[in-house]
């Protein structure tokens, strides 16, 4: 197998599987940053919830203790709904990249080999019919 072949085949891969990968990372932030997003809602709510029992009459206390946690409790629930899809999605699409990018890697190692052993019967086909003509001269 000639090496120049071989490193051409890498070179074809390593142009190809980045642009597989290309945009996947994007899809993992995003879902890190909807965790974060509903994280901070959920400590919005909270500093709501504590201020509101320090610093409002008793009659007012209770509808906005409920109001602050209710924010609070959506928050989280939002950035959760939010999160955990795009993260299955993220999840689904980076198995099959990888998956691409082992079966392109399986199909250039066999296309590779399959060159090689042709090259190799090829070398083989010379050598038997040079050998014959070397017999007759040493003869």
């Amino acid at each position: 197998m000639d090496r120049t072949n071989a490193r051409e085949a890498a070179d074809i891969l390593r142009e190809v599987v980045p642009q597989l990968e290309k945009r996947t990372h994007y899809l993992a932030t995003l879902a890190n940053v909807a965790t974060l997003l509903g994280l901070l809602g959920t400590v919005s709510g909270l500093i709501h919830a504590f201020s509101a029992v320090a610093t409002v009459n008793p009659a007012e206390k209770a509808n906005l203790l409920a109001a602050s946690i209710s924010e609070a409790m959506n928050c989280t629930a939002l950035g959760l709904v939010t999160a955990v899809p795009i993260l299955i999605v993220h999840a689904f699409l980076q198995s099959k990249t990888t998956g691409l990018s082992d079966g392109l890697e399986t199909a250039a190692i066999r296309f590779l080999n399959a060159l090689a052993a042709r090259q190799a019967a090829r070398a083989q086909s010379r050598l038997e019919l040079v050998q014959p003509t070397q017999q007759a001269k040493s003869a």
